[in-house]
Parts: C-alpha cells; sequence; structure tokens
C-alpha cells in the first residue's frame, strides 16, 4: 500500500487531537483518564476494524457515542479554553499584520510610568509580605471574572494597588484586574488550576493565577503571603522572578 502525502496529513491531525486532548485532560488533573480513552479508542479499532466483529463493534459505537457526548459535558470549560486559544491566536496573527500588539504583551497597553507604579506595588508587598493577585488583561475579554469583583475605576498607582491588598481591608481578597490602563475590579473570583505539576509550596493565590492563564491570554502576578517572593503566571506558566525580571517581562525588552 502506497504511503501518500494524505496520509502523512491524518497522521498529523490524530497526533494533534490528541495531543490536545492529553493537554486538557492534564490540566484538568485527569491525566489518567486520556490513557483509558486511548486503550478504549485501540481496542474498538481492533474489533471494528481487524476483526471485523461487527456485534461488538457497535456496541462499542454506542458507548464511544454517549461516552463523548459525556466527556464534553464533564470537560466544557477546559474545552472552551482551548478554542479561546486558538481563537487569541488567529486573532493575533491578523493584528500582527495590521501592525497592532502581539498576545506575548499583555502589558502593552500599560506606560512604562503604569509599569513602574505597578513593580513599586509589588515590591513594597513583597517586603511586607503582603499576599496579592494581580491580573493585567490582553486581548481577550475577562468580564465573567470582573463580575464577581467589585468595579473600582482607578488610576494606577502603587499606593491604590497597596490599600486595595492591604490585610483586612474587604477589597483584599480575590484578584485585582488591570483592563485598559486602569485599576477595573478588585475582589474577583479567578477558575483554580487543577493541575498535578504545580509545585506544593505554590498557594491558592498562585493556583488560581495558573487557572485564569489556563483559559486566557492574561498576565498575572502573584505576591505570596507567606515568603514575600513574586511570581509570574503566563500561557498556562508560572514561575518566580525578581524585580527587575518583573519590570522586563512587563515592558517586553
Amino acid at each position: 500500500m502506497f504511503f501518500g502525502f494524505k496520509d502523512l496529513i491524518d497522521i498529523l491531525l490524530v497526533a494533534l487531537l490528541l495531543y490536545e486532548a492529553f493537554r486538557i485532560l492534564r490540566l484538568s488533573g485527569a491525566g489518567n483518564l486520556f490513557w483509558g480513552i486511548l486503550a478504549y479508542v485501540v481496542l474498538w479499532f481492533l474489533v471494528s476494524f481487524v476483526f471485523r466483529l461487527e456485534l461488538t463493534g457497535a456496541v462499542f459505537n454506542f458507548i464511544g457515542s454517549a461516552g463523548a457526548v459525556a466527556l464534553v459535558v464533564i470537560f466544557q470549560e477546559e474545552i472552551r479554553g482551548m478554542f479561546n486559544r486558538i481563537g487569541s491566536r488567529m486573532s493575533n496573527v491578523s493584528n500582527a499584520q495590521l501592525g497592532r500588539f502581539h498576545q506575548d504583551k499583555p502589558a502593552a497597553w500599560l506606560t512604562d510610568q503604569q509599569i513602574d507604579q505597578v513593580v513599586l506595588a509589588c515590591e513594597h508587598m513583597s517586603e511586607g509580605k503582603v499576599g496579592a493577585l494581580i491580573v493585567i488583561t490582553a486581548e481577550q475579554d475577562l468580564e465573567e471574572y470582573e463580575q464577581t469583583g467589585e468595579i473600582v475605576n482607578a488610576d494606577i498607582s502603587a499606593r491604590m494597588i497597596e490599600n486595595i491588598f492591604f490585610k483586612n481591608t474587604p477589597l483584599h481578597d480575590g484578584a485585582l484586574i488591570i483592563r485598559d490602563g486602569r485599576l477595573h475590579a478588585a475582589a474577583c473570583i479567578l477558575p483554580v488550576s487543577k493541575s498535578q505539576s504545580i509545585p506544593k509550596h505554590y498557594g491558592l493565590r498562585h493556583r488560581a493565577a495558573l487557572g485564569l492563564t489556563e483559559k486566557s491570554d492574561a498576565l498575572c502576578i502573584v505576591v505570596s503571603e507567606e515568603t514575600g517572593r513574586i511570581s509570574i503566571a503566563h500561557d498556562s506558566k508560572i514561575s518566580t522572578v525578581k524585580l527587575a525580571a518583573l519590570k522586563d517581562k512587563l515592558q517586553h525588552k
């Protein structure tokens, strides 16, 4: 049998689908489920196409159809996040052609002065071990998360940010969302990542920051209440950074 270009495309598409399925399940904390689904697919292929057992194949087809619907219902949030990222990338390709900002620059709408204020606030909160979670919106709309908090609509200033996260104040719990160069909403509730690969020393703020970046193109800054360390979450990844690296990341140098 001749192996042609169409066969290669077919294999690559299947590999891409399997990779995306594995990534979605791994991020949701159900990585082992992927291997169970893969084993089912292999067994279904052997029954239906190799041994050609019609009755058993029909049962497998019915179970597969019902299982596919169940998976879509169970993992609808993860699937929606996947399509959001695909749409965002396509949008950024067209934006790049028009000379607009790229997705990897979620702070591109912040001026150098505004960035300095964010960094200064993080420095003070880090020194005082004040926990904080700051979200900088990029292309994707975060209105569904903004609605869970209180609208602030204030200028970006270090003092304002520190006051929001000061212990025992009404808005210190939750995330502060920066949109269009403004402190837009505070005390916002974010989705928590279920990934099993998150280091144990990361707390709930870190998991919330990572959870949002798994579903959007936003950038999140976390100040640890226990250690004072500053972390950045973006594109489903999180890492601890120094102040200089934080400023560079926001300025995209």
